[in-house]
């Protein structure tokens, strides 16, 4: 059975759009107070508004991942505003692709600095409030939900940097989950496949193009659908930990 968030506080990252403003919908639906982090503050104020008009509790911040002191604050600003931290959902990301020869270096460094550095730097800042909260009613447990890709699991030409950042996402998330289960902190990766996001309007139009001809004819997730696996992770009983979800249109291949 399904325990519901009333009484927690859920942080997203990444909430402006995609998966995390979904994620941040389905946590406020399921009871938590949500704190959404971004750049984009016009998208997240519109966010919060539909949040509140359904009934829920939302709060905007302004929040650029890659820089320690605002991530670091975005973490404190949500517990003194709202009062605990129970689920951190690691979604900022970029998906920079292309070949590796003549790439443009500055893609590289944008991709682990918000893929990678992004989400340590909100893993580092969140996991005192994660381990005080799972002492604490209403649950007793926390969650920290990071958000993966299928390309943390299977390495292709084309996606090298992009490759190394999510296999650094799991090996992270493996490690710590190890360190803080017993303590009742639960460290789950989700691991997406093609979905219907802006994430792939970031690339050169070159690599867009790729895209395109990889996945045609091929029905996308959509945002939802990860927002409903994230929801079923942080919805489960105490002692039942999901630390691994990989989840693909099923006409996806590889």
């Amino acid at each position: 059975m399904a325990d519901r968030l009333d009484g927690t506080v859920a942080l997203v990252t990444g909430a402006s759009s995609g998966i995390g403003a979904a994620a941040a919908l389905a946590l406020s639906a399921e009871g938590a107070a949500v704190a959404l982090a971004a750049r984009r503050t016009d998208r997240l104020t519109d966010l919060a508004a539909r949040i509140a008009v359904a009934g829920g509790d939302a709060i905007v911040l302004e929040t650029d991942v890659t820089d320690e002191a605002q991530a670091r604050q975005a973490v404190e600003r949500t517990v003194d505003e709202l009062g605990r931290l129970d689920t951190l959902v690691n979604n900022a990301g970029v998906m920079l692709l292309g070949p590796a020869v003549d790439a443009p270096l500055s893609e590289w460094e944008r991709m682990v600095s918000i893929n990678l550095m992004g989400l340590l730097y909100c893993a580092h800042a969140a996991l005192p409030h994660l381990l005080e909260a799972a002492g604490k009613q209403p649950r007793r447990v926390a969650d920290m939900v990071n958000i993966s890709s299928v390309a943390g699991r299977v390495a292709r030409n084309g996606s090298a940097v992009y490759n190394a950042t999510k296999h650094a996402v799991g090996a992270f998330s493996e490690a710590l989950r190890q360190e803080v289960t017993g303590r009742f902190v639960r460290i789950s990766l989700v691991e997406p496949g093609a979905t219907a996001t802006e994430l792939a309007s970031h690339n050169r139009p070159e690599v867009r193009t790729t895209i395109q001809q990889r996945f045609e004819g091929v029905e996308r997730l959509s945002a939802e659908d990860i927002a409903d696996n994230i929801a079923y992770i942080v919805t489960r009983p105490r002692h039942v930990a999901v630390n691994e979800m990989l989840v693909r249109p099923t006409q996806q291949t590889g």
